[in-house]
């Protein structure tokens, strides 16, 4: 494909600081640096590392990042100022869809099993199984706090939606639990010292509870809300208007590495780079598992088929990367509802103006269409981070 001419344009930038966060999913961010995506577009993009959604916005927000990874509901959040000044962040891309899980600790799948009177619970495991659970505890409370404490990555997110609507779907009141914000990296550590009972997060954090046998993982986003988007390309309006050819030449870098990601022999090379020091830092079997359409659910049992665990693209013609409406509408019914947004806020005017699709649209629409290799590309390095 034909780079953007941002050569010859004194107003764009090149020299690009893109945030991300050591999760699996931000495997369209790294691969297009490290085969030369952005590079082909004329770029020198900086990786920063960020290990809380709360400072990724935050140095967006003040212009220390030109863009990043966002979970796919902080835009709304930031334009309306859900957590701090309002913020016009737009979302020109989606990225990802799927890649959370659910997961409960070793103590309290046994505590399931026990009250059930069952050897083995069934998958996807339902949050049914809780109420007896829930029960038990509440006559206990009058001499300690014994709710059930479960944490999720970020208010304004897929996995505290979902966590609330597996809960919801199978009748366990929201009241009766409780839900902390941690972040991600800091899940399996709160897990195994009795911090919470379960949590609800993105990869690899999941599969490392398991390997770690400390949790077992009862259910992904594809059994709760399959095939919404996860993560988006994020950056400010007044950015993106200041920078239309750089947005542009992120864009088409971004779709060639998530078109890369569509096959299972291109996500396995991309766990090897991502188990690197500079990026996740963890080891190839926490990792690929999700890439390559394996959960894994228990330390001693075999792992479930879910070929769709983390999507970045699909084969064909068609795409889960322009930003819909009716997937902006969806997650922010899911904030209406759980109050996190005024249900008087004008929703239709408001996701226009964030899930930028005509941004998207015209980045391809100014280019000839481009074909994106499909084989595993030789990589700057393959050297294996133990």
């Amino acid at each position: 494909m034909n780079s953007t001419n941002i050569h010859n344009i004194e107003h764009n930038k090149r020299n690009i600081s893109l945030g991300f966060m050591p999760l699996t999913d931000c495997a369209p961010l790294v691969i297009a640096h490290e085969l030369g995506f952005f590079e082909s577009q004329g770029l020198n993009v900086t990786l920063k590392k960020q290990y809380s959604w709360a400072t990724m916005r935050d140095k967006l927000h003040a212009g220390v990042l030109d863009a990043g990874q966002f979970l796919a509901p902080m835009p709304i959040a930031s334009t309306l100022g859900l957590s701090g000044p309002a913020v016009n962040v737009i979302a020109p891309m989606v990225l990802s869809q799927n890649g959370n899980g659910i997961t409960i600790s070793m103590a309290l799948y046994e505590e399931i099993k026990f009250v059930h009177q069952r050897h083995q619970i069934d998958l996807p495991i339902s949050a049914a199984l809780l109420k007896p659970v829930i029960e038990a505890r509440k006559k206990a409370s009058k001499q300690t706090d014994t709710k059930l404490r479960f944490a999720t990555v970020y208010p304004h997110s897929c996995h505290y939606y979902q966590l609330l609507t597996w809960f919801e779907q199978n009748g366990v009141n929201k009241d009766d639990v409780d839900i902390v914000i941690i972040p991600p990296a800091s899940m399996v550590e709160a897990l195994q010292s009795d911090d919470i009972d379960g949590f609800c997060v993105g990869g690899p954090w999941n599969a490392k509870a398991v390997r770690d046998g400390v949790g077992v993982t009862g259910a992904t986003s594809c059994d709760i809300w399959p095939d919404m988007p996860e993560k988006v390309l994020a950056m400010k309006q007044s950015w993106q208007e200041q920078h239309p050819e750089t947005t542009t030449a992120l864009i088409i870098a971004l779709q060639q590495a998530c078109d890369w990601l569509a096959t299972v022999a291109n996500r396995f090379e991309a766990a090897r780079i991502l188990s690197r020091h500079t990026y996740l830092d963890l080891h190839l079997s926490v990792i690929a598992p999700s890439l390559i359409g394996s959960c894994l659910v228990h330390h001693q049992l075999s792992p479930r088929h879910i070929p769709s665990y983390n999507r970045f693209a699909l084969d064909g013609n068609d795409t889960i990367n322009k930003p819909e409406l009716f997937h902006g509408e969806w997650l922010l019914s899911q904030m209406v509802k759980h109050q996190h947004i005024p249900a008087e806020v004008k929703l239709e005017a408001l996701i226009d103006s964030v899930f930028r699709q005509d941004i998207y649209q015209q980045a391809f629409a100014e280019h000839d269409a481009f074909a994106t290799p499909t084989k595993v590309t030789p990589l700057k390095s393959t050297k294996m981070v133990p």
